[in-house]
């Protein structure tokens, strides 16, 4: 519990409009759902709802502090504080309430397109092996400890992260690791917070649904950078093409990671890749190692190179980073072996963007020894304009390409399909594909489908154990219906 006027203190522009002040606030959130009595509502405009619209259901639920950001009819006995920006006042009073506890941890914030799930999962793997009490923040699931808890999504909200922070910092945790997304960035869900250590994975197209251009979507990725502590580290890919946009912007310290450019600070060569991981040799400004990894794929070189970064950020010895690394035995979702015992290989994997797609079929077509089939599609209500391209990418690596819903929620799964199928249509040659709109089916197709030594990858959805339509979700995991395929021959 807290006292009002002294989380009001932490808020830059606000006026009360109605002054009955309670003596003690017993939580915050900005979902009237959650409310309990004695709560501070902060009425958000979100993308499909607004808060001011729920604000009678804050108060039946108990609410007597609301937060607004537009003039709304006032209830007798409720406190109205107005502000400019809502989201702002709600990660201000969040801060306070629990105690400003975001700046008693160590923060490393992972951002980037693709890899950052994979990313953070390693640093934690470092993190653990020099005895670092260690916090998760995202995709999958979040962490205290040991701990497990379910994630709803990549960055929580400002009051949900900072109520996390709070119940890691009780459970004497000192450092955490999290994804960062655009969205975080630009919604101001990571707002006041100090980054120790900054990585950048890298930037392809994604998300033009929200940001509309590829500048806006760079311009939120580089805000991580510029909220680095004065002694913080952008660890940063210097091989992509928005390296050094990001250097520019950094706040803080540049550590630069790389495969093909010779002025990388840590750099990767001699890679074998193979179906049972990678190995490379590994230059950095304190000596040299050469790694062992249990995942497989080029790209994990990448995401390798981001943690060996982060962890000399934070002074770990090379050892200690190499012994993290080499212990991490996978990442749910992110090229996962589905295996039977079956004679062909089938690969389950979260890649839902054109570069992510690319760089599994890249891995793909160096283990492979048969054919390769994909199974995939698209998103609805996301980035129209990544699906025909992802179309003419599968085209290109797979020898049969089976198009079915990913999660349509309220567009029509057909359409998307056929927007998929343009990308196909546009080669010069002709493509062996198969569109089938139920996934399950599309999945049980492709592995009666596959021979021996074939590859079956199964991309889109990895850990994700739903399908979301327009007015429903169904429960449904690749993985398991991969098993049930196999298992059914």
């Amino acid at each position: 519990m807290a006292k009002l006027e002294k989380l009001l203190e932490n808020l830059i522009e606000f006026e009360v409009l109605e002054s009955h002040f309670p003596t003690e606030v017993k939580g915050i959130t900005y979902d009237s759902r959650q409310v309990k009595p004695g709560y501070i509502f902060v009425c958000i405009q979100g993308f499909q709802k607004d808060g001011h619209d729920f604000i009678e259901d804050a108060i039946g639920n108990g609410a007597r502090v609301i937060v607004i950001e537009k003039d709304v009819p006032r209830k007798p006995g409720i406190t109205y504080i107005k502000v400019k920006d809502s989201r702002d006042a709600l990660s201000r009073l969040s801060e306070a309430y629990y105690d400003f506890a975001s700046r008693k941890l160590n923060l490393i914030g992972v951002t980037g397109t693709n890899g950052k799930t994979t990313t953070t999962y390693m640093i934690e793997s470092i993190l653990r092996k020099a005895n670092i009490k260690t916090g998760l923040i995202g995709t999958i699931r979040n962490k205290i400890c040991d701990e497990v808890f379910p994630a709803k999504r990549t960055t929580p909200e400002s009051s949900d992260l900072q109520e996390l922070f709070a119940r890691m910092v009780k459970a004497g945790v000192t450092h955490t690791v999290m994804e960062v997304s655009s969205h975080a960035l630009e919604l101001k869900r990571v707002q006041n917070f100090n980054f120790k250590v900054g990585v950048f994975t890298n930037i392809t197209q994604d998300h033009l649904d929200f940001h509309t251009t590829l500048e806006n979507y760079r311009q939120a990725k580089s805000k991580l950078f510029q909220a680095l502590t004065l002694d913080g580290v952008g660890v940063i890919n210097i091989d992509d093409p928005s390296g050094e946009y990001m250097i520019e912007r950094c706040k803080g310290r540049v550590l630069t990671y790389g495969i093909n450019n010779k002025h990388a600070e840590i750099r990767g060569s001699e890679i074998k890749v193979n179906v049972n991981g990678v190995s490379y040799h590994v230059t950095t400004p304190v000596g040299e190692i050469r790694l062992k990894l249990k995942l497989t794929g080029y790209f994990n070189v990448y995401n390798s190179l981001a943690a060996i970064g982060s962890g000399l950020a934070l002074n770990i010895p090379l050892e200690i980073i190499k012994e993290g690394l080499e212990s991490l035995t996978g990442v749910t979702g992110r090229f996962e072996q589905v295996d039977c015992g079956q004679n062909f290989g089938v690969i389950v994997d979260y890649a839902h963007t054109p570069d992510g797609m690319e760089n599994i079929l890249k891995t793909a077509q160096q283990i492979a020894r048969g054919r390769k089939i994909i199974v995939f599609g698209c998103g609805g209500d996301r980035d129209r304009g990544k699906r025909p391209i992802m179309g003419k990418i599968a085209a290109k690596y797979c020898d049969l390409c089976i198009l079915t819903s990913d999660n349509p929620r309220t567009e029509d799964p057909m359409q998307i399909l056929r927007d998929i199928e343009k990308g196909l249509l546009e080669l010069d040659q002709p493509v062996n594909y198969r569109i089938i709109e139920d996934r399950r089916e599309a999945i049980f197709y492709a592995v009666r489908e596959a021979r021996e030594n074939d590859l079956v990858i199964i991309m889109g959805k990895g850990h994700e154990t739903y399908q979301i339509f327009k007015d429903y979700t169904i429960p449904f995991d690749d993985r398991e219906v991969a098993k049930e395929a196999i298992m059914s021959l």
